[in-house]
């Protein structure tokens, strides 16, 4: 029996060996098909002898099928994996189109210019919080370059006056012949701006080290009622000249470095003097509580624009910006280090003004009090 779509072919040779062998299995090609041929032999009740059956299929079409099939699934698996390959580029390529935005936002920001932010709104919301925080530190970045550019603005303005005033009076000494008491009245002059330089040298180098960590407070505990009080009798002479009234109440411990805190109030106390009209009043105010020890220094006079009052702190800067006050004649630096100084402490200075008077409040921590301290004092 052979089944075949065309079977013009002659019946394979019956003696062959590895078709004549009971129950075998093999192929036999014939011009451009190829049989899968099995025989066996049967012995029906009408035969006298046993029957050869030989049963063969042609498998060249199965064959062609499957090669078929082969070749479609291989264009199919190629198409299907550049396709795959063509739609991930894409869909990464859109994805990262957000980060592409930033970048570009981010390669134009430059010291002069320093305004452009991450599109916050444009970008999926897996990204916002990234956009938002690298905003944030733009900001951070705009703020100290600009503090950084006023700071070096203001300080070559402060170096130049005095380096200025040095100069002219060396060059007048120089111009023509003077007397000894002449020279002894320009040396003296020159060695007032030589200590003002001095000084404004010393602060800055204090304010750097104190906001860097350099100089850290050595910590003991002591009396800022004390401490208040001796610098209330330093000042007591120039409140006198002008008939201030000076008034020193309450009491409380302070957990920090004294020499610090010395010089933190004295900058408080020094400007409330400064600014404070004569018969007016400067009064220093101590409040404890469980952890922190409040000084506030509260003077008498005109109110500062709380436009100003943030600004206060920053370096060179002063409340009146014509620098016109008759006793504006400090550096700029002191309540700038005085902030430093609180804040390496791990506490905070906040600055009120209204009706007259101006409050400046300075918050150290307080340790838990072992025995109270307490002196009399001559301010009321």
């Amino acid at each position: 029996v052979f089944q075949s779509p065309a079977s013009g072919f002659a019946v394979p040779d019956r003696n062959s060996a590895s078709i004549d062998k009971e129950g075998s299995f093999g192929v036999w090609r014939h011009a451009d098909a190829e049989f899968h041929i099995l025989s066996f032999e049967t012995l029906p009740a009408y035969a006298p002898s046993p029957l050869k059956v030989l049963i063969a299929a042609d498998t060249k079409h199965h064959i062609q099928f499957l090669n078929g099939i082969r070749t479609s699934f291989a264009i199919y698996v190629i198409a299907a994996i550049l396709l795959c390959s063509l739609l991930s580029w894409l869909a990464a390529r859109q994805g990262l189109a957000p980060l592409r935005e930033m970048k570009s936002r981010a390669a134009v920001v430059t010291g002069q210019k320093m305004s452009e932010r991450m599109p916050v709104q444009a970008v999926p919301v897996e990204m916002a919080d990234l956009a938002h925080e690298l905003n944030r530190m733009l900001d951070r970045l705009q703020d100290d370059f600009q503090r950084l550019t006023d700071f070096a603005s203001d300080l070559a303005h402060e170096l130049r006056t005095p380096i200025s005033n040095l100069l002219t009076q060396t060059q007048v000494v120089l111009a023509s012949k003077r007397d000894a008491a002449t020279y002894r009245d320009i040396l003296a002059s020159n060695a007032e701006e030589f200590q003002r330089l001095a000084r404004m040298v010393s602060d800055m180098l204090f304010l750097a080290k104190t906001e860097r960590g350099v100089s850290l407070p050595r910590k003991e505990q002591f009396s800022a009622k004390q401490e208040a009080y001796a610098l209330l009798e330093f000042y007591e002479a120039v409140a006198e000249e002008k008939q201030i009234h000076l008034k020193l109440k309450g009491d409380g411990l302070v957990d920090g470095d004294r020499l610090m805190f010395h010089r933190a109030v004295s900058n408080l106390l020094s400007n409330a003097l400064r600014y404070t009209p004569q018969a007016g009043m400067v009064t220093i105010d101590i409040a404890a509580s469980a952890s922190w020890t409040l000084v506030t220094v509260e003077n008498t006079g005109q109110d500062i624009d709380p436009k100003v009052l943030p600004r206060l702190f920053d370096r060179f800067y002063r409340a009146d910006p014509s620098r016109a006050h008759p006793d504006s004649d400090g550096s700029g630096l002191g309540l700038a280090i005085t902030r430093a100084i609180v804040e390496a402490h791990g506490g905070s200075i906040t600055a009120t003004s209204a009706d007259g008077r101006t409050r400046f409040t300075l918050k150290f921590p307080t340790p838990q009090p072992t025995s109270s301290v307490d002196q009399k004092t001559g301010f009321s």
